[in-house]
């Protein structure tokens, strides 16, 4: 869809036709959060990708089975060595040194970045598809139809999230697929009940109606006129639904419910190490660090293109 304009947010950007896109795109990296939030997902993405040539060991192998490595310093919950800061140069390095398991715990670490990426986006993918499915059948048809779906909705809404996601990984079995597949199942009526609530509205606009007219069949007018400008709330609702998996998924990682040892996983890492909390800190601190940053910065992301894609608060880009 393209916008004829002249000026565009208080005249800093001049365009003769630009594309929805682009104008959200504009207003999206005028908000300095949400470009830190960019910042932070980016060098959370470059470290996934690239973790296989970051780590400098294994990041599932003890170093006792590790060729030629120095026993004498393969011990539980060594201490951090940095060569750079007068670690003696015997000593293999080990910038966060090693955990319960005597394996490298910045290994580790980078290794979660890949696992909990995967997490919220595969998680947040099945949810916004089987929610926007039912979403949109129940608000375009209505009826006894909106009924059944919704009120099925409502019964997945009544529990909290984290505890039937808890639930159902207890029927299912403890492993890393069924926790996603618990989350995404706890994450559909969200995204269920906004996608209703923009087909509502949508479906009785002119150009709707102008199809249904012209002899256009349900499913033509629902998946090429309705849904096509039905999304935007879900990439905003989308965003912010990354987090809150990440989220749950650390929680039942660190339970046990979710991915099993030695799967480098920052919720698992944690709940290994919990215990240590004053004894070795750096255990506990680094994997809460991470998964608080990754939360913030789709918090961030979310809140900036929730402004952006809203018109009425284009004056304020």
């Amino acid at each position: 869809m393209a916008v004829n304009t002249a000026k565009l947010n208080s005249g800093e950007l001049s365009l003769k036709s630009v594309s929805l896109w682009q104008i959200t795109m504009h207003r999206l990296l005028r908000r300095k959060s949400a470009m830190v939030g960019v910042f932070i997902l980016g060098a959370l993405i470059f470290i996934a990708f690239t973790a296989h040539w970051l780590a400098p060991y294994d990041p599932t192998k003890s170093m006792l089975d590790i060729k030629d490595y120095p026993s004498e310093y393969a011990k539980k919950r060594l201490d951090p060595c940095i060569h750079a800061l007068g670690c003696p140069a015997e000593q293999p390095q080990h910038l966060l040194g090693l955990d319960g398991n005597i394996r490298d715990e910045f290994s580790r670490l980078l290794y979660g970045a890949r696992l909990s990426l995967m997490v919220g986006f595969a998680t947040v993918t099945f949810a916004i598809i089987i929610g926007t499915i039912l979403g949109a059948v129940a608000g375009y048809f209505g009826g006894w139809i909106d009924n059944i779906i919704m009120r099925v909705m409502d019964v997945l809404l009544a529990f909290p999230s984290l505890l039937l996601a808890i639930a159902i990984v207890t029927v299912l079995g403890a492993g890393l697929i069924n926790a996603l597949l618990a989350i995404g199942i706890v994450s559909i009526p969200a995204y269920a009940r906004v996608m209703r609530a923009s087909v509502l509205s949508i479906r009785e606009m002119d150009y709707v109606s102008a199809t249904r007219a012209l002899g256009g069949s349900n499913l033509q007018i629902l998946f090429r006129r309705i849904l096509p400008n039905a999304l935007t709330p879900l990439i905003v609702q989308g965003t912010l639904g990354i987090a809150s998996a990440i989220l749950d998924a650390a929680a039942l990682s660190f339970l046990g419910l979710g991915a099993q040892p030695p799967t480098p996983e920052w919720g698992a890492m944690l709940g290994a190490e919990r215990n240590q909390v004053f004894t070795a800190p750096h255990l506990v601190f680094y994997p809460g660090l991470m998964i608080m940053l990754t939360v913030l910065c789709f918090n961030l992301i979310g809140d900036g293109l929730r402004d952006a894609l809203d018109p009425r608060l284009a004056h304020v880009s």
